[in-house]
């Protein structure tokens, strides 16, 4: 049988995390996103945080939600390398922490705009479609829900006891 059609699937025959899942994540973690490229600007380090974020409480806002983003982000590390297999619960409920955060995103997306009197902002826009994608995403995609059922405890336990048997040998 051929299953080279199948690229939902790695080479172990589990259920690769789809891309737009990391763009999710980077969307939501984009306040650290843009802390961490502040850092590199030698003379003005805050001058790409006031660029994007006028008001300081709306970058600190985007960098609460964006911390429950590097939490999945981390989980999702640890699925692919079926470690610590102490974290299989907390990245099976890594979808309803994804549906929290994108809630939370849009909740800061409605305070922001309040700041700013309801103005239109090209900014505000973009976020606020790719916060409908993503949503229609989340709740849509079949892959994403197989996605975080996948990690079991039967494939922690073939894993570590292969491993055992490798250093055997």
């Amino acid at each position: 049988m051929n299953f080279s059609n199948i690229t939902w699937l790695d080479d172990r025959g589990h259920i690769k995390p789809p891309l737009f899942l990391y763009l999710i994540l980077v969307f939501l973690a984009r306040g650290w996103c843009i802390f961490i490229a502040s850092l590199t600007q030698f003379n003005d380090r805050s001058g790409l945080v006031r660029l994007l974020y006028p008001e300081k409480s709306d970058f600190i806002l985007a960098l609460i939600t964006g911390v429950g983003a590097v939490l999945i982000y981390g989980l999702i590390i640890a699925e692919r390398k079926r470690s610590w297999p102490i974290l299989m619960p907390l990245f099976r409920y890594s979808g309803w922490l994804l549906w929290g955060l994108l809630i939370v995103d849009g909740l800061f997306l409605f305070q922001r705009m309040v700041h700013d009197d309801y103005l239109f902002k090209i900014s505000y826009s973009i976020d606020a479609l790719f916060l409908f994608w993503s949503v229609i995403y989340v709740f849509k995609s079949k892959r994403l829900y197989y996605y975080f059922a996948d990690w079991t405890a039967d494939d922690t336990a073939v894993k570590v006891e292969t491993s055992s048997d490798d250093e055997i040998k």
